[in-house]
């Protein structure tokens, strides 16, 4: 009886987490030209410390890249994209790589910060493409 009672009486389903038009792969690509900026800015100092800092912000920064990659994949992708797209889920794969241990967040090496904003691009290309699919 009491679950009955507690059961909620009106279900409703969406296609996404939020009311449309708050995903953007803006938000991973600031991080990653941050990222790459503080490549450079290690490559041109001296300073231990300094060093030492930037590589802390870079791996915070580079986490943050993989984060907002994977809400987009998870949340905003859905199989249609996926099928009109069939590289994106490699693309995804090769995209967080790239900000992970063996790119970006691994490395003070401002190419893998290159690497890592062309995938990107990549998928902000698409990304586009399907938000005027569903203008």
């Amino acid at each position: 009886m009491l679950t009955s009672i507690l059961r909620p009486r009106l279900e409703a389903t969406a296609h996404c987490d939020l009311p449309c038009g708050v995903y953007d792969p803006a938000q991973a690509r600031i991080e990653a030209e941050s990222v790459k900026m503080i490549q450079s800015k290690y490559q041109d100092s001296d300073d231990p410390v300094f060093k030492e800092r930037a590589i802390q912000i870079k791996e915070e920064r580079s986490d943050l890249v993989k984060h907002h990659l994977w809400v987009l994949w998870t949340d905003y992708f859905k199989p249609p994209h996926f099928e009109k797209y069939p590289q994106l889920h490699e693309l995804f794969n090769k995209a967080t790589k790239a900000a992970g241990a063996t790119g970006t967040k691994g490395s003070t090496d401002p190419q893998t910060g290159d690497e890592l904003l062309g995938y990107i691009n990549e998928i902000s290309d698409i990304f586009w493409e399907t938000k005027k699919a569903a203008a």
